[in-house]
């Protein structure tokens, strides 16, 4: 049986697509599947799935941060270097067919110790714009997948594949998903999450309002670990993490949303309403990037971090606009799976 060990972390963005792929090779039995990465939240969600998992320290780049980030900073050649030497150590240990990267910092050290190994890498940029860590691992491998035609003519090897998006993501159905919840058909329910670990600026501007919006809506709030408050609210429900977000995402008339690549796609390919709150001023901008070109689509509505007062009346001018309805209804954006899987399957049949 082939192996093919993934990589990628940093943020749940970086490490939700790779699960998709996954739970296809793992069902099918076509191939074993390892995974490295760093004691952070790749690891966390990785471990539901009980496959071999190796261990990585990786130096990460710090934007801005004045001089003590300068100091940090100058580190990262020494650091990384090191986390080279540990993903040698884990793929001489799984012995992978190929290695396929997500992206984030901790992807960059494995995808060279791999070339060093002569060992097929391929890679996925999600976002519009690519990331600093797929720009330099590029070089090493294959194919580069995008989740925007527009982004793989920046790639050298690259190869518009879609996104990878996961099956309970795309098979919940409406009423199922409300039976499951316990909420009623007639009920207008709004989905409000900030990412994996969820989002401060998002959970206090939702909740300065909830009062108003609890009185004309159902409001499903998945607000990050250790934040939840406390509230006898009849129509809010807090949720520190939502695992099976493919019912919650399938039980909601709006979903109110950072602007990862990922979850955008996976909102489009269920054509769901949207509110996308990008995330400003801690990233290179993509999450504006991605909000803006949805937008210009007519495929979503866009909140600024600064505008967030104007969270209900947002709603209300969602729920309300049909030409939203009818854009979305006529697009057409479904998983990139199997065209990457594809590409896997027959690296893995090249001898090395």
């Amino acid at each position: 049986m082939k192996k093919i060990v993934f990589t990628g972390g940093g943020s749940a963005g970086h490490v939700v697509p790779n699960i998709a792929l996954m739970e296809e090779l793992l069902s099918s039995g076509e191939a074993d599947v390892c995974y490295i990465g760093t004691d952070g939240i790749e690891k966390r969600l990785v471990s539901e799935w009980k496959i071999p998992y190796h261990e990585i320290e990786c130096p990460k780049l710090i934007r801005g941060g004045g001089f003590s980030g300068f100091k940090r900073n100058l580190k990262i050649p020494s650091a990384f270097f090191r986390a080279v030497k540990q993903a040698k150590e884990g793929l001489l240990t799984f012995q992978p067919d190929a290695v396929f990267s997500k992206g984030g910092y901790v992807a960059l050290p494995v995808v060279v110790a791999a070339k060093k190994l002569k060992i097929p890498c391929f890679a996925h940029e999600s976002d519009f714009s690519a990331g600093l860590a797929n720009k330099l691992s590029s070089r090493f491998c294959k194919r580069v997948f995008t989740s925007f035609p527009e982004t793989a003519k920046k790639f050298k090897r690259g190869v518009y594949s879609g996104a990878p998006l996961r099956r309970a993501v795309l098979s919940a159905t409406r009423a199922e998903a409300r039976r499951k919840l316990d909420l009623a058909f007639s009920d207008t329910v709004v989905f409000v999450f900030g990412g994996g670990s969820g989002s401060e600026t998002i959970n206090r501007a939702l909740r300065k309002h909830l009062k108003t919006l609890t009185e004309k809506y159902v409001i499903l709030h998945a607000c990050g670990k250790g934040n939840v408050v406390k509230s006898n609210l009849k129509n809010y429900r807090q949720y520190e993490y939502v695992s099976d977000i493919g019912n919650f995402y399938a039980a909601s008339d709006v979903i109110v949303s950072r602007a990862g690549a990922g979850t955008v796609f996976e909102i489009l390919a269920l054509k769901k309403r949207a509110i996308l709150i990008p995330l400003e001023g801690q990233t290179r901008g993509d999450q504006v990037e991605n909000a803006a070109y949805f937008a210009k689509k007519g495929l979503c509505k866009v909140l600024r971090q600064t505008e967030l007062d104007k969270l209900p009346e947002a709603l209300e001018r969602t729920l309300a606009d049909e030409r939203l309805k009818e854009n979305l209804l006529s697009s057409s954006f479904t998983s990139g799976n199997e065209r990457i899987l594809s590409e896997l399957r027959a690296a893995t049949k090249e001898k090395r």
